[in-house]
């Protein structure tokens, strides 16, 4: 019996894809609120970053197993998901963070959504919906405000640069996750995102050293907003929820979303972190966090409102460490720093990724919440 596929560009894939993109921004905005009891109990920010991506790729080495031909399929696509979408967001970010304040990195690493439409407009030369550019620009200023970066302005050249980078690597987590669909050889991205991580915990483990951290400590205990739960609670929540689920949904949605409106719903994730440190570990919230949000929420709605590009345009079937705060961990699939919060460095972020993101910190600047991005 013939069995059709909805396409992407229907109402119904573009639904579906806008609910694993929600899903996505949601588990990697959850992130740093996780990550803080464990940083707070003793262990580095890159140590708990390095714990995430590497459970993560853990709990997915059945699915690398199961499409190990991809390895073989398209090498250069999985390598360079890992070293953009996972690790180079997060040493990005961490870098950034250690050098700007944490509101700053934040909202250039969330400028990577605008960089993605300049990407698919100049350089695949693919048209932008008005919706998708509009909604970019909304969320972006609504960022200015959910991380409030006045209260952090100075320049530092290459705390800046490292930021930028951390937006480009964010960039790489939608392009890649949209060209692993293309081609002769398309690999899937359940293997994309496994892949992934497992390249990237590879290359955070010569980065942070992971054996020189007590890892006794996931054994104790750790207090959350006043109340004492076991280490390991968090812990599992930030390698199963903030990047196993993030990751997986954040790549599969960009097959039903074009990059650049998967790109502006993943800024979700800076107002999901506000929101979840504001309930879980009861960090305030201001009437400027609050609008920032509202922004954020009217520009990812304003692009993924938008009517599908024209056909023919190539935006096609396969279209991922937070907020200035306390704490932030990642990015993309979006560190850590003086001062920190972080992104997926999510998802992917962001996002990251991706957000990251988005990866975390200490004391922050503005006093705010812990957040998570892909770079996360």
């Amino acid at each position: 019996m013939h069995r059709s596929t909805a396409s992407p560009t229907l109402p119904s894939g573009r639904t579906l894809g806008l609910g694993l993109a929600l899903v996505s921004a949601v588990a990697f905005g959850g992130s740093g609120t996780a990550a803080k009891p464990l940083i707070e109990a003793g262990l580095s920010p890159l140590h708990v970053v390095w714990l995430r991506v590497t459970g993560a790729a853990v709990a997915l080495l059945p699915v690398a197993y199961r499409h190990r031909d991809a390895v073989l399929r398209r090498p250069g696509l999985l390598l360079g998901f890992g070293l953009l979408a996972v690790a180079g967001v997060q040493a990005c970010y961490f870098a950034a963070i250690s050098r700007i304040p944490v509101g700053v990195a934040l909202l250039i690493e969330y400028l990577g959504p605008p960089l993605l439409i300049g990407y698919v407009k100049f350089v695949q030369r693919k048209p932008i919906t008005r919706g998708a550019a509009v909604g970019a620009g909304v969320a972006v200023a609504g960022l200015a405000c959910v991380v409030e970066v006045w209260n952090g302005l100075g320049f530092d050249a290459l705390g800046v640069l490292f930021a930028l980078g951390a937006a480009l690597c964010q960039v790489g987590y939608f392009v890649l996750a949209d060209a692993g669909r293309h081609g002769e050889r398309p690999v899937d991205p359940l293997a994309v995102s496994a892949f992934g991580l497992l390249i990237g915990a590879v290359l955070l483990t010569a980065l942070t050293r992971p054996w020189q951290a007590d890892w006794s400590r996931l054994g104790g205990s750790v207090v959350m907003n006043g109340h004492t739960l076991p280490a390991f609670l968090p812990a599992a929540w930030m390698v199963l929820i903030a990047t196993v689920l993030a990751y997986v949904t954040g790549v599969v949605s960009v097959g039903y979303l074009s990059p650049p409106i998967a790109g502006v719903v993943a800024n979700l994730e800076a107002v999901v972190a506000t929101v979840t440190a504001w309930v879980l570990l009861g960090e305030h919230l201001g009437l400027p966090q609050i609008t920032g949000g509202l922004l954020v929420l009217t520009g990812a709605f304003a692009a993924q409102a938008s009517k599908p590009a024209e056909a023919g345009a190539g935006t096609g079937t396969g279209s991922k460490a937070g907020t200035a705060g306390t704490v932030e961990v990642f990015a993309g699939p979006r560190a850590d720093g003086p001062g920190a919060a972080g992104s997926e460095a999510d998802g992917p972020g962001a996002s990251g990724a991706g957000a990251a993101d988005r990866v975390t910190a200490e004391p922050g600047v503005s006093g705010r919440s812990s957040r998570t991005s892909r770079g996360d």
